[in-house]
């Protein structure tokens, strides 16, 4: 087992490298997913989102911004928008990968750029990430940036297996994860590996980054998919 760990350990990639894997630039995750049906956005985060937005729009927000890490071709953001049809609305999409869906839509923007180190020029009321994070290396630091991008009641909704979230002694460490989690203000959903926040969080989680192991294999969607290695600096 200490061998096989060792061996991981030396095979980490960084953020850089990763995104230059096969595993990551070879992603289908996303390429097509809808807003609705068996595998759309619905079904995968637990919200009906054009049906979100509208609701918060039928109350009278002055606008609403909604934004989609790793959204793929952005299908389905062309789709809610099309869907909501309501100047107030804004809609932006960010992917590695630039091959995104057309025509163009006026409330929809698509940024070519890491989720690692992309920045956004202002806040959103709802931030996504259907499956994307299967495929970044740092997923926790993704996650408390993407917290600390929502307006005050904004939500946040992804798709997070905890099983890719590693120790350096490699077991996952589940439990003080997910209360590290939960300390930090987000909900983990175990059986549908879901992770929710709600309102702007600055987060500072107990654990430093080591880096990525592309040759991971499939996770539970079937899919090969990344797993983050962690250290403790807790009980550094």
């Amino acid at each position: 087992m200490l061998v096989a760990i060792e061996s991981i350990m030396a095979r980490l990639l960084d953020n850089e490298a990763l995104e230059r894997s096969s595993v990551v630039a070879n992603c289908a995750m996303n390429r097509e997913r809808r807003l609705s049906g068996s595998n759309g956005y619905g079904r995968e985060l637990g919200i009906d989102v054009a049906e979100l937005i509208r609701g918060r729009l039928s109350q009278g927000a002055e606008s609403f911004a909604w934004l989609d890490l790793c959204c793929g071709t952005g299908t389905a953001l062309l789709e809610c928008a099309e869907l909501v049809d309501d100047p107030r609305l804004r809609i932006t999409g960010v992917d590695l990968v630039d091959f995104f869906a057309g025509p163009p839509h006026p409330a929809v923007d698509f940024v070519t750029a890491s989720v690692t180190s992309w920045t956004p020029p202002r806040s959103y009321d709802l931030v996504t990430c259907v499956h994307g994070l299967h495929y970044v290396g740092d997923k926790l630091d993704a996650l408390a940036r993407a917290a600390s991008w929502l307006t005050a009641d904004g939500l946040l909704v992804a798709n997070l297996d905890l099983a890719s979230v590693v120790s350096e002694q490699g077991d996952s460490g589940r439990r003080r994860l997910t209360k590290a989690l939960r300390t930090a203000g987000f909900d983990y959903d175990a059986r549908r590996r879901r992770i929710r926040c709600e309102g702007r969080q600055q987060v500072r989680l107990p654990f430093r980054y080591l880096g990525a192991d592309d040759q991971a294999g499939p996770n539970y969607t079937g899919q090969p998919a990344v797993n983050s290695y962690y250290s403790d600096t807790a009980s550094a």
